[in-house]
């Protein structure tokens, strides 16, 4: 099959968030399977356009409502991802080095959805399936099916993959000219409420409709910032799979950000050295138990409870761990993060930003990695952590929910708790801190986490038996 992925993120071209990952990973994964994958992009400014050899495929014009726009399509020569990458480039809109926060978004995405639309037509032949990702492509199955200049397309199999159903493109109808010239009776398939809504309209209009997780997909039926009655209404051709993880850009033997490797032989003295290298970085007591999270710091993530589930937990127990915070989001968090460090009796630090190679290293490092998430699809960090040995400390919702088991429970590993509060937050910590001092214990579940199957090898057969069913 030929299998085209549209999508606003690929690692590691650009990443915002784990939508990058894991288009960085399940069409290489399809590809190794004999498939040809492909994965088209926006033509951000980033290190990756710049640092690599490109061709340029194909240019083409168009318009965005009365705007008329030249683009150009560019794919990556050596095909050193693993799978052939292209990317779009569009003056003025995509010629940026973020992929999101412009107060332009709106335009920048649907012109690079109709510059896509407008190159596929232009193909002698017709992709197998044409796979988007979130709202910034969602548009697409519409286009395709109902927009007069893409009707040759209309067979063409489209399967959308909701990442997180709380972000949905809304826009006003005094922007529906944005639109390809479509058939007028079919303008509620672009609509839900008093809106435009490409989520909404992905979910109408593709062939099948995937989420990241199966527990997801059954919390979206009562929690999806108003699409829970078009979900039910669709459920027919909803299903829930679960993300994987690229084992070879996450291994602990043979991680190209951190020196010290170990495998599963040798975990206690890999996390060990690594552990110690974090807490000299950042002046933290290494015999206490390294607690981290790794994130956006909004409250999607619980993040803003967390100053004061830290502040809870050093009252209630003594100070008897470290944290440690990686990530970037709301002022106010931010700033109380970082008000905090005055306090801190070497345990406690945050790192307000991101760097990739600082979270490998934390991964490696450290003992716990908290995710006390209001709303997890599906979770990458927590299945890097396993990989790498850490033990995830999570809310039981969503993906999380799908991975991780109670070490309480039979063949459990990890610690959950069910409400995002700074009471359950804390007990989650105290849990840790009390699993930390049985070191049998924690040494056995630190070996089993390390060979649990979280692959994509795993999920990428679903979503080919999934292409199956509606290919032809």
């Amino acid at each position: 099959m030929e299998i085209i992925h549209v999508s606003a993120e690929c690692y590691p071209v650009a990443k915002a968030g784990g939508l990058g990952d894991v288009v960085g990973a399940l069409p290489k994964y399809q590809r190794q399977l004999g498939h040809v994958a492909k994965v088209v992009m926006p033509m951000y400014r980033t290190k990756f356009l710049y640092a690599n050899q490109w061709e340029v495929v194909h240019k083409g014009y168009t318009h965005l409502g009365s705007w008329w726009f030249n683009y150009t399509v560019i794919k990556e020569q050596t095909g050193k991802l693993g799978f052939d990458l292209y990317l779009v480039d569009i003056y003025g809109l995509l010629d940026r080095e973020k992929v999101y926060g412009y107060t332009d978004d709106t335009e920048r995405f649907t012109a690079f959805q109709v510059a896509v639309a407008d190159w596929i037509v232009s193909w002698k032949h017709r992709p197998d399936i044409v796979h988007v990702h979130d709202h910034h492509t969602a548009l697409i199955p519409f286009f395709f099916k109902y927009c007069y200049a893409y009707q040759s397309l209309a067979d063409v199999p489209t399967v959308l993959t909701i990442h997180n159903a709380q972000y949905q493109g809304w826009m006003g109808w005094d922007k529906s000219t944005y639109i390809p010239a479509y058939d007028t009776w079919k303008t509620g398939m672009l609509g839900w409420g008093s809106a435009i809504n490409p989520l909404a309209s992905g979910i109408k209009c593709a062939w099948k409709v995937t989420t990241v997780s199966p527990t997801y997909l059954e919390e979206m039926r009562s929690s999806a910032n108003g699409l829970e009655a078009l979900l039910e209404y669709e459920r027919g051709k909803c299903s829930g799979i679960l993300n994987g993880i690229d084992n070879v850009v996450w291994d602990p033997a043979k991680d190209g950000y951190f020196e010290d490797h170990y495998t599963v032989d040798t975990v206690e003295e890999g996390k060990r050295k690594n552990k110690e290298l974090l807490c000299q970085r950042f002046q933290l007591d290494p015999k206490k138990p390294l607690i981290t999270f790794i994130g956006r710091l909004v409250g999607e993530k619980g993040a803003d409870l967390l100053p004061q589930a830290i502040e809870d937990s050093f009252y209630y127990t003594g100070r008897r761990m470290n944290f440690l915070i990686l990530g970037s989001g709301f002022p106010e968090v931010e700033s109380r993060m970082n008000a905090m460090k005055a306090l801190s009796r070497e345990d406690y630090n945050v790192y307000i930003g991101y760097d990739e190679a600082l979270s490998h290293l934390i991964y490696a490092g450290a003992d716990f990695i908290l995710m006390p998430s209001r709303v997890e699809p599906c979770g990458l960090n927590q299945l890097y952590a396993l990989r790498y040995g850490t033990v995830p400390v999570v809310r039981n919702t969503g993906g999380l929910h799908d991975t991780v088991i109670d070490y309480g429970d039979k063949g459990g590993y990890g610690i959950r708790f069910n409400h995002v509060t700074v009471g359950d937050i804390t007990h989650g910590i105290w849990r840790a801190t009390e699993l930390y001092q049985q070191a049998e214990k924690l040494k056995e579940i630190r070996r089993h986490i390390m060979q649990l199957d979280f692959s994509w090898e795993l999920s990428v057969t679903s979503y080919l038996r999934l292409y199956e069913s509606i290919r032809g």
